[in-house]
């Protein structure tokens, strides 16, 4: 084995020197670069992937989490400004259990567990009147940050001083809320009227006109608006109503429109026309109970039934009196006669509405909508086949259909009779490029590591060829000199003459004592000893 590596060594050793100077530098420089691309890779590939340990940390509760990390020597990176720690995939898991234990990461505000973990008897009402409104305030900022779309909040409370005689009333408190609201997010509904009376029931006497909640824009929320925000742009809240109602149909719309004909095959565009006119108005009305017959309940009915027969009195004092009429000739004699009075009043009580109403604060006054498909049905290279116009007609009448039922449902009846065919247009025509559809990505390697792999594998073909023709050549030399030294060892001597066995055997002592004489000085001792 010795000899083995004492051959590889001198083979080495000649090979190298044997070398130019040029062609030191390309094998001393390939080798370098296989290493650093070898090291590249492991690098890029190994499973060392950094991923967030703590999201948006305080710089108080970053600064306990690396004095951690350091002394556990476990590799970490800061970003988001030095609010995300990041770790090793691998230990995610590990630290966030031994962290928890260890109560890291401690953000110093004070909850309700610091009264069973540092109950004492010292403690002054004072004090005790602080560290409770400290708790709260900690209490109701960690509710207000579960709401969805709020990554932060600051909560400010006034607590008004306990009456000091029971006749004096108590003072309502009041609070004050800085909430950081994620980017892009808009309270919808009562979100922001819950918000209020979350904090209002949190918090003993509390009404919800004594709370102020703003955002990190300093816009204020007021509970009475609707979306939340009580400065926002009346221009910008209705240009976002009216585009959210145009997407909400055009989203209805391609997806009914794509089952029939192909999502790349249908372009759907909305245009609609809304009335925010808002109207507080209210009505009072009267309706009888008895719609049919246009009559009411009876409360009361009073009868009158009168019957008079006879001869009415004569006489009289002369000229018009009092109980005769004007210009109407008077009679000396009365005749018979009968008097009959019948008379019924009846009181019907109806129905008394009074309506208090409130219009919604915006209606689709009218409804544009127009759709373009693919006239293409399918392409073979340059053979392309177009629908034919009974197909056409065919697409046309059920898009028809449903463009109608959409439009009837979602423009408002008080503008009037509906023509939708007016408001609807339906196109055939080549698309010049496909729809944009959402297609799948699939992960591709880039473009640097085939690259670098290709560079690898011709340096590592040049390395094989040159080792292998160096190897070859050695080969060829060792053989040489192999077959020379065997060539003079076994000729023969030439003389003029044919030598007899006795003097060449004479020749090969001679030769062997001028040689070998070690070997000659043995073989004459073994020859004494012998004799």
């Amino acid at each position: 084995m010795k000899e083995k590596l004492l051959k590889f060594k001198d083979t080495a050793k000649s090979f190298w020197t044997r070398r130019t100077k040029g062609q030191k530098g390309i094998f001393i420089g390939s080798i370098a670069i296989v290493v650093a691309l070898i090291l590249a890779i492991i690098l890029f590939t190994s499973d060392s992937k950094l991923v967030p340990l703590y999201n948006n940390l305080s710089l108080q509760e970053v600064g306990q989490i690396k004095t951690e990390l350091d002394a556990r020597g476990v590799p970490y990176e800061l970003e988001s400004g030095g609010t995300t720690v990041t770790v090793p995939e691998s230990s995610v898991n590990s630290l966030l259990v031994d962290l928890a234990g260890q109560g890291i990461p401690n953000s110093g505000n004070i909850d309700y567990s610091f009264f069973s973990e540092n109950a004492s008897w010292g403690i002054t009402d004072n004090e005790f009147s602080m560290i409770k409104l400290d708790a709260m305030q900690t209490e109701l900022a960690n509710l207000i940050k579960g709401v969805e779309g709020i990554e932060d909040a600051k909560v400010m409370i006034n607590m008004p001083e306990e009456p000091v005689f029971v006749s004096e009333s108590v003072q309502d408190a009041s609070a004050s809320i800085v909430i950081n609201t994620q980017p892009g997010y808009q309270f919808k509904g009562n979100q922001i009227d819950s918000l209020y009376h979350l904090v209002s029931k949190a918090v003993p006497n509390l009404p919800s006109e004594d709370i102020v909640i703003m955002n990190q824009y300093f816009e204020y929320f007021d509970r009475n608006t609707q979306n939340g925000v009580a400065n926002k742009d009346t221009y910008t809240y209705q240009q976002d109503v009216k585009q959210d109602i145009e997407r909400d149909i055009r989203r209805r719309l391609q997806q009914m429109l794509g089952a029939m004909v192909g999502m790349e095959n249908v372009i759907v565009s909305v245009t609609a026309d809304v009335d925010f006119r808002q109207e507080n108005r209210v009505e009072e009305l009267i309706e009888p109970v008895d719609v049919e017959n246009m009559e009411g309940v009876p409360i009361s009915i009073e009868s009158i039934h009168e019957t008079y027969t006879g001869n009415p009195p004569v006489g009289g004092t002369g000229g018009t009196g009092e109980e005769d009429i004007p210009n109407y000739e008077a009679t000396e004699e009365g005749e018979d006669g009968e008097y009959e009075l019948s008379k019924e009043t009846i009181n019907n009580e109806y129905n008394r509405i009074r309506k208090e109403i409130v219009e919604s604060p915006y209606k689709i006054r009218d409804l544009g909508i127009q759709v373009a498909v693919d006239e293409v049905k399918s392409k073979n290279g340059d053979e392309i086949q177009y629908l034919s116009n009974q197909e056409q007609e065919t697409v046309s009448a059920g898009m028809a259909s449903i463009l109608d039922s959409i439009i009837s449902t979602s423009i408002d009846g008080e503008y009037g009779e509906i023509q939708t065919e007016e408001k609807t247009s339906i196109v055939f025509q080549e698309f010049s490029e496909s729809a944009d559809t959402a297609q799948p990505t699939t992960p591709v390697i880039p473009l640097w590591m085939y690259i670098a792999g290709g560079i690898l594998l011709a340096i590592i073909i040049l390395l094989i060829f040159l080792l292998v023709r160096n190897r070859n050549k050695e080969e060829e030399e060792v053989v040489e000199e192999t077959i020379g030294t065997q060539t003079s060892e076994e000729l023969p001597e030439i003389g003029d003459e044919q030598d007899s066995e006795s003097v060449v055997r004479k020749k090969q002592l001679e030769k062997m004592a001028k040689d070998k004489p070690e070997e000659f000085a043995k073989l004459l001792r073994s020859w004494i000893s012998e004799d």
